[in-house]
């Protein structure tokens, strides 16, 4: 018998794909340390830390389920380089609102809602972005080559995220917001032309029903597939209570006292966390007992949370942090297994636009929390609340939810 040849992972148009994705989120993940730091450098404000997440997170919410529906429908290449370009122009709006020429000329009442008017426009096209580019990595990769394909995806998306944070800190500290600014844009514009380096792929779903049915198409999948309901549930609920960076601005300035700087490292921390985990399991993947991985991994990142709210020092801080990323990192692997795994092709957008309310919903929502609970009982106390919250989440999991307990693939 003839020895199959397995096919790599690794082709042409993968390969442009996950530069073109590299260079898109390392400058998008620049933007939560530049746009943290100067808000709360206007404003001095907890809470409008909170409102900046919630500017983002209600067109996300809102958009998410008629996103995955059109995403499906459209031709995917096209639909995200719309959603590139349109990134382009709202960073270019915010280096020049959070400009120091903005803050001479004008108000920073008008400065401030400036911030949180272009970041709703980021949710609106963050909506569609998400969705298509998961849906997108299908149709570039074979079946068979899914899984690893996801590992290298959600790596790449990490070395960004590492790296965007990092950039962002020292440029902030050593040059200016315009400045630091201005990378931001010019990584979203060569992602644009390199992403014209993919051809086009069919349209997977050729369905005729209103967007409305679509919608309740996609629900109806996820809430009949268990195991990846409640992975979604449990990833939501956890970072919502348990999610610290919405505040490390103020823990960077006001408790660390490491400045912006410091806030860059403390913000890639977690990410870094994330990609050691996430590299360790591409070539040592999970075998067994997944969903009972996924509660203790969750559980492990409330402590962490826990240790980082009473931590003082700078390194025992990143460490938490980072450890926490650890945690994350298995947990992100293993929901993006079950969602790859369990979803077929046509059905890709519509449940990656449902999986995006949950992210949203944990990260930015959470991020709202966050502010709003620091302002209510101080910063150290809702952070330990949050991380406590977590773990009552896990305990309560464990045991309404044994589904997910057992749960394997």
């Amino acid at each position: 018998m003839m020895k199959r040849i397995p096919i790599p992972v690794i082709n042409k148009e993968f390969t442009w794909f996950i530069i073109a994705r590299i260079l898109f989120i390392a400058g998008l993940r620049m933007t939560p340390v530049l746009l943290g730091w100067r808000l709360y450098e206007i404003t001095g404000s907890k809470l409008a830390l909170g409102f900046l997440g919630l500017s983002e997170v209600i067109p996300a919410i809102l958009l998410a389920l008629p996103a995955g529906v059109k995403v499906d429908k459209s031709n995917k290449h096209r639909l995200i380089s719309i959603c590139i370009a349109l990134y382009f122009f709202i960073m270019l709006g915010l280096l020049i609102v959070t400009s120091h020429w903005m803050e001479e000329n004008y108000s920073k009442r008008l400065i401030e809602w400036s911030i949180y008017a272009l970041v709703f426009c980021t949710g609106a096209v963050r909506a569609f972005t998400a969705s298509a580019f998961n849906a997108f990595l299908a149709q570039l990769i074979p079946q068979e080559s899914l899984v690893k394909a996801v590992s290298v995806n959600s790596m790449v998306w990490l070395v960004a995220a590492v790296a965007g944070p990092a950039v962002a800190g020292v440029l902030m500290g050593y040059t200016n917001i315009t400045i630091a600014f201005t990378p931001v844009c010019v990584l979203i514009a060569i992602s644009f032309f390199l992403f014209q380096k993919i051809k086009p792929k069919p349209v997977s779903w050729q369905g005729s029903s209103k967007t409305w049915d679509g919608v309740k198409e996609g629900l109806r999948f996820v809430f009949h597939q268990k195991a990846l309901l409640g992975a979604m549930s449990l990833d939501m609920f956890a970072v919502l209570f348990g999610g610290a960076i919405a505040l490390l601005p103020v823990f960077a300035s006001d408790i660390l006292h490491v400045g912006p700087q410091g806030l860059g490292w403390l913000v890639a921390a977690t990410y870094l966390g994330n990609f050691v985990a996430i590299a360790w399991l591409t070539t040592h993947p999970l075998k067994k007992k997944q969903g009972r991985t996924l509660l203790y991994v969750v559980a492990g990142f409330g402590l962490c949370i826990l240790v980082f709210a009473i931590s003082q020092n700078f390194w025992l801080s990143f460490i938490a942090l980072f450890a926490g990323g650890l945690f994350d990192g298995v947990s992100v692997i293993i929901r993006g297994t079950v969602v790859q795994l369990f979803v077929p092709d046509e059905m890709r957008g519509r449940v990656s636009s449902v999986n995006s309310i949950f992210i949203n919903s944990s990260n930015e929502l959470g991020q709202f929390e966050s502010g709003v609970a620091a302002a209510a009982m101080g910063t150290v106390p809702s952070v330990i609340f949050g991380g406590c919250m977590t773990l009552v989440v896990v305990f309560v999991t464990w045991f309404k939810a044994p589904g997910l307990r057992k749960f394997e693939y």
